[in-house]
């Protein structure tokens, strides 16, 4: 059974009193997987919303997230307040199932309009914070001789140097898979050259690394060490 037919019936079976429902997730693009998931996103009048179920249907994993219109509004707020966009993103390029009153459509316009205009603007002490991490996780890895160490500082600083690029220029995080697509579409250099760079620093040359992660602090104010104060 294809991914759509699939979540059609289970949101049919299993909610067919739902306003509204999406389909949603990487099973719709070129990056499907044998182990990508649907991610089903449900509106409700009223309980049993919300909740959050994972789930195995005709042999798809399946991600269930049951809400109601307020609770969707509740979590689109904190996303957004948090620079993520999962739920804003999973409706605006999402496929519509259901939209029995009209909220799905209206939804979906609405998160099409938040996911386009962005999170908001990254406070200058916060964009410092950021950059005193990364300049001190450099400073570790270049006067690292351990291997073991050089692994980990690699794997914290591909996560950092990502999350700072994607804030500094004021696009959206991500998180797990989502962290290398977000500045794969902001910019396929950000993403290929540290994801590269890291891989040689997991195996012992670092160099590459340390270069990549400098050249991403100087876009964005440079490496911030000695004069940084917090109180």
């Amino acid at each position: 059974m294809e991914p759509l037919e699939t979540a059609q019936e289970i949101v049919r079976t299993r909610f067919p009193q739902a306003r509204a429902a999406f389909l949603a997730g990487s099973v719709l693009t070129a990056r499907r997987t044998p182990a990508s998931d649907l991610d089903v996103v449900v509106l409700l009048a009223g309980p049993p919303a919300p909740f959050r179920e994972s789930l195995v249907h005709r042999g798809w994993p399946v991600e269930l997230f049951v809400q109601t219109e307020q609770d969707w509004r509740a979590f689109a707020e904190r996303e957004t307040a948090a620079r993520r966009s999962p739920l804003p993103a999973m409706c605006a390029e999402g496929v519509l199932l259901v939209d029995a009153d009209g909220l799905g459509a209206a939804l979906q316009a609405e998160a099409r309009e938040r996911f386009a205009a962005g999170p908001p603007p990254v406070p200058a002490d916060v964009l410092d914070d950021h950059r005193y991490v990364l300049t001190d996780l450099l400073d570790d890895l270049r006067g690292c001789a351990d291997t073991r160490e050089q692994a980990y500082l690699a794997a914290a600083l591909l996560l950092r140097a990502s999350e700072f690029a994607l804030l500094a220029r004021g696009h959206w995080l991500g998180s797990g898979t989502w962290l290398s697509r977000r500045p794969a579409e902001a910019d396929l250099s950000l993403h290929d050259r540290p994801a590269q760079a890291a891989a040689e620093a997991a195996a012992g040359r670092s160099g590459r690394l340390a270069d990549v992660v400098e050249e991403v602090l100087d876009r964005a104010g440079g490496p911030l060490w000695a004069g940084y104060a917090r109180r």
